[in-house]
């Protein structure tokens, strides 16, 4: 970790530290870079495409089928 000086709003962090419970500047500025940095990236999601899924969708809305999970009992 690293230490930087930057000019920024005393208000906003206020705001967020009220908001979400911080008790530091340092914790509102960590947690609003930790929410704004997505643990999926876009390139994750595109990798996705194309892996394909089988199933009967209508099936599992009807949850008639007693091998999976989503059957009520």
């Amino acid at each position: 970790m690293s230490r930087t000086n930057i000019d920024i709003d005393d208000d906003l962090v206020a705001e967020v530290m009220r908001r979400y419970g911080l008790g530091t500047k340092r914790e509102a500025v960590d947690f609003a870079l930790r929410k704004v940095t997505p643990t999926i990236t876009p390139d994750d999601i595109e990798s996705l495409r194309g892996i394909g899924w089988e199933g009967d969708l209508e099936e599992m809305r009807r949850g008639t089928d007693p091998e999976h999970k989503w059957h009520s009992t």
